[in-house]
């Protein structure tokens, strides 16, 4: 049995809020079994991404993947791709384990720990083929906008992690953010807006419509996808 709890130190500002929820069997047995063989444990270390996946190939990152739906679909849409997902939410690692051990997806590796840290420590720079940020907290009272994860340091940080010609692709269903994260993009060095100046883009085929989000639209949400690519 493995024991994964996220070993996340104190911070004065977090980007995200831990909510557990309750596991289900299912999602515990997943943990249990299948994190030896899915699952990458957080380090000092920078990843051997060639050794982890044993190929080289394109390498696709995903922040904050929930329950795992759109990072699965992907995974089994596109096993030309590797793809590696943090998560801290311990039931949506679960249940992503479950999803790709039943789709027999080999090209899927886990952490469950804080994404800044794991990138800051263990992703090397010009590695990713393309970042993806769906829907994250948008803490969207005022005071809280300093937690939101999308802040000028971060996306240096995702800019050094990319390789040029990299894109970083966000999503969310919150308006203002959408305003934020454009108004922050379009003023980074390094970027360009892949739709155009001031444009949101359409949603990429990759990117599937989650149950999540099509409640959004049964209640009239708009979705913004920004796709920004490193130059």
């Amino acid at each position: 049995m493995s024991d994964i709890k996220p070993e996340i130190k104190r911070r004065t500002v977090r980007s995200f809020v831990r909510r557990q929820g309750r596991m289900t069997d299912l999602q515990q047995r997943a943990l249990d079994d299948l994190w030896p063989k899915y699952g990458l444990e957080s380090g000092e270390e920078l990843l051997d991404l060639d050794a982890v996946f044993a190929r080289s190939a394109p390498r696709v990152l995903e922040i904050g993947f929930g329950m795992g739906d759109s990072l699965a679909d992907m995974a089994e849409a596109h096993p030309e791709n590797d793809y590696i997902g943090i998560e801290v939410h311990r039931p949506g690692v679960g249940r992503l384990l479950s999803r790709v051990e039943g789709q027999a997806s080999s090209n899927v590796r886990v952490f469950c720990h804080d994404a800044i840290e794991i990138l800051k420590k263990q992703i090397a720079d010009e590695s990713l083929d393309r970042v993806l940020l769906f829907f994250p907290d948008p803490w969207h009272k005022k005071r809280h906008n300093k937690r939101r994860i999308v802040q000028t340091e971060f996306v240096e940080m995702i800019r050094s992690k990319l390789k040029p010609g990299g894109v970083f692709h966000m999503a969310t269903d919150w308006q203002d953010y959408s305003d934020w994260m454009m108004a922050l993009m379009s003023d980074a060095e390094g970027f360009e807006n892949m739709a155009g100046a001031g444009e949101y883009s359409e949603r990429p085929d990759y990117r599937s419509v989650t149950k999540f989000e099509r409640r959004g639209h049964r209640l009239g949400h708009g979705i913004w996808d920004l796709l920004f690519k490193k130059v």
